[in-house]
């Protein structure tokens, strides 16, 4: 195969590389076809690749994929990157992919499983070696028994979607249990829950915890008090007014993700309710403007950069042969004002 020309400017090729370097061709060709060793590169490397980098070279992805039949590439599918939360994990997942040498391939369809079906479908069939399933819809087993996918590794993140795939997330359930155990301290005993959509493992997660922690304290949650949603902040003032607009309100909400919570705090302002005076709130996610609202927004931290992070790793272990664990990384409460 001869050198490649681009723009006018012929690419090296590994002999050239070689002679100018003063080594074997077969030493340059696994020198610049491997990432660094664990204790660091030898004399004689370092200078193939002083020299590669002098000269232009750039290594042939697409003939080292034929070689090996892997591309070095990581399939990833995420609803919703516009959350703040979801961009953090997937920067995760970048920094963990392109640490250990691989690309990613990104698709971030609407949140429904047709969409999600075209995008996975599209990315096996650019030849991704595994991937990364974030916006899945319960009961997800099903779904992933009716996609066309071979035998490519798949893993879930931040929702499970109970689908039978290895997963990696924040402890969604303890999550709820800590919100509820923080009202339940501070007094609170009328409670309603804003509890997202159905088809989200993260939100029915996060309500399980919390009935279950007032359940354990005796307290009721009746089923009137618990409203569905969506994950936006329009979900949030739409079941805020629901909640909040009648004279027999609740004195503490919690929100199953921060961007609800901003919607509550949108109604509690119109209806002039003050916080937390009249009306405790907790959120969920911690994502970076809940510590910086005119009244500080008490929620539960959760990894979203170290879930990324993980699932890469679990991925990769999937690609090579190893037996990956389901994974659910510990969450945080944050008191704030707004408790």
């Amino acid at each position: 195969m001869g050198a490649s020309v681009t723009g006018g400017q012929r690419t090296p090729t590994l002999k050239e590389i070689a002679k100018a370097a003063g080594v074997h061709v077969s030493t340059a060709s696994r020198v610049l076809r491997q990432s660094e060793p664990a204790d660091g590169w030898s004399e004689s490397a370092l200078r193939v690749r002083e020299v590669a980098d002098e000269l232009g070279y750039q290594r042939n992805l697409w003939a080292a994929s034929l070689r090996t039949r892997r591309t070095t590439t990581l399939g990833v599918v995420m609803t919703r990157l516009t959350d703040g939360v979801v961009a953090t994990t997937y920067q995760g997942i970048e920094q963990e992919a392109t640490r250990a040498g691989y690309s990613v391939l990104l698709s971030s369809p609407p949140d429904d499983p047709e969409a999600q079906r075209a995008a996975i479908e599209l990315l096996v069939g650019r030849q991704v070696d595994g991937l990364l399933l974030s916006g899945l819809h319960r009961p997800g087993k099903d779904f992933i028994a009716s996609l066309r996918v071979g035998d490519v590794p798949m893993m879930t993140l931040t929702r499970h979607a109970d689908a039978g795939l290895p997963f990696v997330g924040g402890d969604d359930v303890r999550g709820g249990a800590l919100a509820a155990r923080h009202l339940i301290d501070r007094g609170y005993t009328d409670l309603a829950v804003i509890s997202g959509p159905t088809h989200a493992t993260t939100a029915t997660d996060r309500l399980a915890g919390f009935r279950a922690e007032t359940a354990a304290a005796g307290i009721e949650l009746p089923d009137h008090r618990v409203v569905p949603s969506s994950f936006e902040v329009r979900g949030g003032t739409e079941a805020g007014r629901i909640l909040l607009d009648t004279p027999n309100r609740p004195r503490a909400i919690f929100a199953v993700s921060d961007t609800i919570a901003v919607g509550v705090l949108g109604v509690a302002r119109d209806l002039g309710l003050r916080i937390p005076e009249d009306l405790a709130l907790v959120g969920y996610n911690d994502i970076p403007i809940a510590a910086q609202l005119p009244v500080p927004l008490t929620t539960i931290h959760s990894p979203a950069l170290e879930i990324g992070q993980t699932a890469v790793r679990g991925l990769l272990d999937l690609t090579a042969g190893r037996d990956v664990e389901s994974r659910r990384l510990p969450v945080e409460l944050m008191a704030r004002g707004t408790t």
